[in-house]
């Protein structure tokens, strides 16, 4: 620890009373994955919630839409087990790093920052790092998506885009389902793959939805696809 972070510890309550509140008593959140340094979602605490985050060692937040407080994944078991809290040199930020307990986003993404905006830079898109996912966990993302759609169908949390989607019907389902499809063809159309990775990820993710409506399982879409590339036939694609 250097001697600027030694200077710097305090205890918990003088913590407290120096968080720069703001008008509405707030203070903005940043969760960040311990492990992995994702940025995973942004809330704002008050400090009740704070406090009860700091008592059961998961997050709570403050909800301004409802104006009440909101455990994280008290209602679909996405909870937040924190690792630590610290706040930034203005003392109106805080950055809460934490182990997630399945997706921090209410779309069932592991980040609720999952839309990237292009950037004109080829040296940026030339440093991206490589992927480097396992063949195990290729899919993996698929199956957790499809867990939490069945859980937001039944459970229809307030507030939850999902929940929309299922109150709406499958209409509506159906209408987004060919937005999201149209959408996709521009991106590939006008050569935009940042664009395109996003659209069909919109695509897939109300395909599921739509499955879901249907209660026609995923499983049965891989099977047939698995028979499909079983048959001796060369012109089932």
């Amino acid at each position: 620890m250097s001697e600027t972070e030694k200077n710097t510890t305090i205890n918990q309550k003088e913590a407290l009373a120096g968080i720069r509140w703001n008008e509405a008593g707030l203070v903005p959140s940043v969760v960040q994955d311990a492990n992995t340094l994702e940025v995973l979602m942004v809330a704002y605490m008050n400090s009740e919630s704070l406090q009860l985050s700091l008592k059961s060692g998961q997050t709570w937040f403050w909800s301004r839409s409802r104006s009440e407080l909101w455990h994280k994944g008290g209602t679909s078991g996405n909870t937040q087990a924190i690792t630590s809290i610290s706040y930034d040199c203005d003392s109106d930020t805080l950055l809460v790093k934490v182990v997630p307990e399945g997706p921090a986003c209410h779309t069932g993404a592991t980040s609720c920052f999952f839309r990237e905006i292009p950037l004109n830079n080829p040296i940026a898109e030339a440093q991206k790092p490589a992927a480097s996912l396992t063949d195990g966990e290729r899919f993996a993302v698929l199956g957790e998506l499809e867990r939490v759609i069945a859980e937001r169908e039944v459970e229809r949390p307030e507030g939850a885009y999902t929940t929309y989607l299922f109150d709406k019907g499958v209409d509506k389902i159906l209408k987004k389902v060919g937005e999201e499809a149209s959408e996709t063809i521009i991106a590939a159309k006008n050569k935009d793959n940042a664009e395109l990775r996003l659209e069909v990820s919109d695509l897939i993710y109300h395909l599921l939805v739509l499955l879901q409506e249907r209660k026609l399982p995923l499983d049965e879409i891989m099977e047939e696809l698995s028979t499909r590339h079983e048959r001796p036939r060369r012109d089932q694609y």
